[in-house]
């Protein structure tokens, strides 16, 4: 029998890994001989995956980035980062606890995301925390990813969750659009890196600490989305 389940988007939502990509992406524009980025203008450029955040730091100096370039400065950017993490990413205040909770109620939990599924079982690994989830699925894992909504679809059913009593937790409008896409309910969290307060996008529900996110939020949010 299928389990319910909760779906976590990884950067942004689960874990604060921003300082560490700020750190890999400095390298790149140190390595290309360009200003290295301030961490006040961290927003600007995280969120969207490595290749984004290169390019809007590029832009932003006023830089074109030439396909060859980008390709050699995203080498560069996935060297580092996967060199340092752990580094000085953290898990958000809790979502351990949130984790236990769910699970005490019989609840599976699996990520999705757009980074790379090698690089983030070697994160979760390195965080000692991989094995809480059922399935960890990246943008490289099956031949679609987020905003697509089979993405999310995919790894609930290879997590062996049940979609129709599923909720995904995610940060961004991607994540947002992917789950309404595929019809499943989605918690947005506030403290993640989108460049607009995640409201904006109407998800089903937003948190701002893991701590709201308890069994009886989740189970009428459930019960209200089998009723549609």
């Amino acid at each position: 029998m299928t389990k319910p389940i909760l779906v976590f988007d990884l950067d942004g939502t689960f874990a604060d890994t921003a300082p560490d990509l700020l750190d890999s992406l400095n390298h790149c524009l140190e390595n290309a001989g360009l200003p290295s980025a301030d961490p006040r203008d961290l927003m600007k450029y995280v969120g969207h995956g490595g290749r984004v955040m290169i390019e809007r730091a590029m832009h932003a100096r006023g830089k074109s980035v030439k396909p060859a370039l980008l390709e050699e400065m995203m080498t560069a950017f996935v060297a580092d980062y996967e060199a340092n993490m752990p580094g000085k990413t953290r898990i958000f205040d809790g979502a351990m606890a949130a984790l236990d909770r769910f699970s005490n109620a019989g609840y599976i939990h699996a990520i999705c995301t757009n980074k790379y599924e090698g690089m983030s079982r070697k994160l979760l690994d390195n965080l000692g925390v991989a094995g809480r989830f059922e399935a960890i699925c990246g943008q490289d894992t099956f031949a679609f990813k987020k905003p697509d909504p089979r993405h999310l679809t995919e790894t609930i059913k290879m997590a062996g969750g049940d979609v129709e009593n599923a909720i995904m937790l995610g940060d961004s409008v991607t994540d947002i659009d992917t789950a309404k896409a595929a019809g499943i309910p989605v918690i947005a969290v506030s403290f993640g890196y989108s460049d607009r307060p995640v409201a904006d996008y109407e998800p089903t529900h937003v948190i701002d600490h893991f701590d709201q996110l308890d069994l009886s939020l989740v189970e009428h949010i459930l019960k209200a989305a089998r009723g549609r």
